[in-house]
């Protein structure tokens, strides 16, 4: 669980915004490597709340299916750019994800946002895809959609939005943008509204070695990272 003011998304780039008003019930990876010390950081035992204990099974069931549409988006990653469709996949047999139930309280029980406090402050996710089933508001997800700004992100109803994460983007040479958003805080013409959105971040193999496409393909000549540093120093941040 992540209580309000334990998050503030921006400062991993740099910002210095107040923290986040949102709270996080977080899952991983229900199979550990049986490495102790890369369990203990990446596939640490999941806690269940005794409260509801419906929210198991119902949890289970979706991080399953959202894990293969991962890896079908991996697929069509790689092959949208000329490569295996493998070749993402392969490095993914035994990934680390986390899986946010994320709520947006209202302002009647945030109170009014402090100068640049957001619900999530501006940032990019740090795997490869992100799953959002999310719904839409006043105070909802924006896009920085490069030439225009901050937009409002569209919303078709049964539709997952899909972001591309930073350690795509390295892997693609910077071709492919990670894409940069944020959810705005409760507005003040809508102080009652509460939102709650589905969050599954998908990376890699903790040990995979992710080697960017060279020029031409990629935009940009980068040096091999491995998945679980990359993800820590953001983590970190």
């Amino acid at each position: 669980m992540a209580a309000p003011g334990v998050e503030a998304n921006d400062r991993v780039e740099g910002g210095d915004s107040p923290p986040d008003l949102k709270e996080s019930f977080a899952v991983g990876p229900f199979a550990p490597t049986g490495d102790p010390d890369v369990d203990a950081v990446w596939f640490p035992p999941n806690v269940w709340p005794e409260q509801v204990p419906a929210l198991r099974e119902a949890v289970t069931a979706y991080c399953t299916a959202m894990t293969r549409v991962a890896g079908a988006l991996l697929e069509l990653c790689a092959g949208a750019l000329g490569q295996e469709p493998s070749t993402l996949r392969d490095l993914a047999t035994h990934p680390t994800w986390t899986f946010n139930i994320n709520r947006y309280p209202p302002m009647t029980e945030t109170g009014t946002p402090l100068p640049g406090q957001f619900r999530i402050g501006p940032h990019t996710d740090f795997g490869t895809v992100t799953l959002l089933e999310r719904e839409p508001g006043a105070g909802g997800l924006q896009v920085d959609v490069e030439g225009h700004g901050w937009t409002d992100a569209p919303y078709t109803p049964g539709a997952l939005t899909v972001n591309v994460g930073d350690l795509l983007a390295h892997w693609t040479g910077h071709r492919w943008r990670a894409g940069r958003h944020r959810v705005l805080p409760p507005q003040t013409h809508a102080p009652t509204e509460d939102l709650v959105s589905l969050v599954f971040f998908f990376e890699l193999d903790h040990d995979a070695v992710v080697t960017p496409l060279a020029p031409p393909l990629g935009r940009t000549a980068l040096e091999p990272v491995v998945s679980a540093p990359f993800l820590r120093e953001r983590l970190d941040a």
